[in-house]
């Protein structure tokens, strides 16, 4: 395993997903007009924290596989 490649991708993917997370509140927010209640759903505040670190281990396998080949 390459680990420049995949602490790149770990970053990247981490980053990816924050935005990810803050883009559907937003358009929650300012188009829809209804304020996500993450305090008061649970399953909510699992999704708001599982994507960030889901899409951050995704990006660090796509990174170290990436680095590899080149």
């Amino acid at each position: 395993m390459n680990l420049p490649g995949a602490l790149i991708g770990f970053l990247v993917g981490g980053a990816a997903g924050f935005l990810l997370t803050e883009t559907v509140g937003a358009f929650f927010t300012f188009v829809i007009d209804r304020t996500l209640d993450v305090d008061g759903t649970p399953v909510l505040l699992a999704a708001f924290i599982a994507v960030p670190i889901l899409t951050a281990v995704l990006g660090a396998a796509v990174g170290a596989r990436f680095q590899n080949r080149g």
